[in-house]
Order: C-alpha cells, then structure tokens, then sequence
C-alpha cells in the first residue's frame, strides 16, 4: 500500500477517535468509529488506485482512503455514541447491551418483559423502554428490529405465536413513545436461536426473551 495512503488511514482513525469507556465495567475499548474509518480507509485506498489507473495511483489511494474513512468512520462513530447512550440508560435494569460491527443489541429478558405466558409487556417495564425510545428517537438514523423468542417448553406452533406477540408488543410500544413506525419491523422466531441450554430452568430463562437489534444506515 502506498505511504501516503496509509498515512491518510491512520490520520482519518486517529480523527474518528481511538476509544470509549464501557459504563458496566470501566473498561476503555477501541471504539467502532476507529475500526471502520481504518477500514474504510484501507478499502477506499485500494480502489482508488484501481480506478485512477496507472499514471495517478498515488493521488487516487490517497483521495480512496480520506473518502473511505469518512464514510467508515461515521457510521461507526454514530452507533459508538447511540451505544453509549444506551449502556447509561439502561445500567442496573436487566438489559443486556451488544455491539456486533455496527449493530447494537438489546437483549431483554423474559422474566422482567412479560410475565409467564403473557403477551402484555409488564407495566414495570414500561420505565426501560421508555428510555430506550428516547435514545431511538434521539439517533434516528437507525432501523430496528424487534425479535421475539420463547425456550422449548410447549408446541412449536404456540411458541412461534408467542414469540411473535411479545415481538409485536415491544414494537408497539416503542411506537407509542414516538419511534417512526417506519424504522421498525417485528418478528418472531419461537424456540429457534437458544442463547443456553433448554435442559436447565436457568437455560430456559435466558432462551425466553425480546431482542432490539438497532443497525445502522448509511446516510
């Protein structure tokens, strides 16, 4: 790879910012922002010398590479903040937070979202999804996926049914709290998916649950 454009991916990094600090345990990671702006940096670079040709491929990795770190970089420095946000919000309530690239998940739990058979989210609940509609709606530049899922226990059949209810109820919700319904799908997946072992009462709680899976948009 030419210098100057591995100078123009480390700077375009350097720039989106190296890490951010996870509120659950202090930790300091390298942040998405990072990751996608080298990245894009590096692809950006590639192509831009391929499509300048031979006599400007300096000047075409260069231009790539600032080019591919700006789009990498900003997505990913978009979910970094929605994904803090988020951590803040819903520290202490149950709700697990994953980044997978860049895509957020929230992972909820059965036992603090519904009670046992229902498809009525609990109105104890109603305070966390209250804040992870204002989070929504503050980084709106993300779709979102409600994903519903139940433990083996029961008939296939019933399970797909329910897990598409609880899906449908999360989704409804977080409408009513102003998130554009256009930005949301819901679906349910029964007893597909297990997180853990449905041989176990603990297993079986965790395979019972609703994800939010928030991904991001290129604008």
């Amino acid at each position: 790879m030419y210098k100057s454009a591995v100078a123009a991916a480390l700077s375009v990094s350097l720039l989106a910012g190296c890490t951010t600090m996870d509120p659950y345990t202090g930790e300091q990671k390298t942040s998405q922002a990072t990751k996608g702006a080298g990245i894009g940096a590096l692809s950006g670079a590639i192509l831009g010398s391929v499509v300048a040709g031979k006599g400007n491929r300096e000047e075409g990795a260069l231009a790539g590479a600032l080019l591919g770190g700006a789009v990498g970089g900003g997505i990913g420095y978009y979910q970094d903040q929605q994904e803090m946000a988020l951590r803040q919000e819903l520290e202490g309530t149950g709700v697990r937070v994953e980044r997978v690239g860049d895509d957020i998940r929230l992972i909820m739990p059965g036992n603090i979202t519904f009670a046992t058979d229902s498809d009525r989210v609990d109105s104890g609940f109603y305070p966390v999804l209250d804040s992870v509609g204002r989070v929504l709606n503050k980084f709106d530049k993300t779709v979102i996926d409600v994903e519903g899922y139940t433990d083996s226990t029961g008939s296939d059949s019933y399970n797909q049914q329910l897990s598409e209810r609880r899906a449908e109820a999360v989704a409804r919700y977080l409408m009513s709290v102003g998130v554009d319904r256009l930005r949301i799908s819901a679906r349910g997946y029964g007893e597909r998916n297990p997180i853990a072992d449905n041989n176990s009462v603990a297993g079986r709680a965790l395979n019972r649950r609703v994800e939010v899976r928030i991904r991001g948009t290129q604008q």
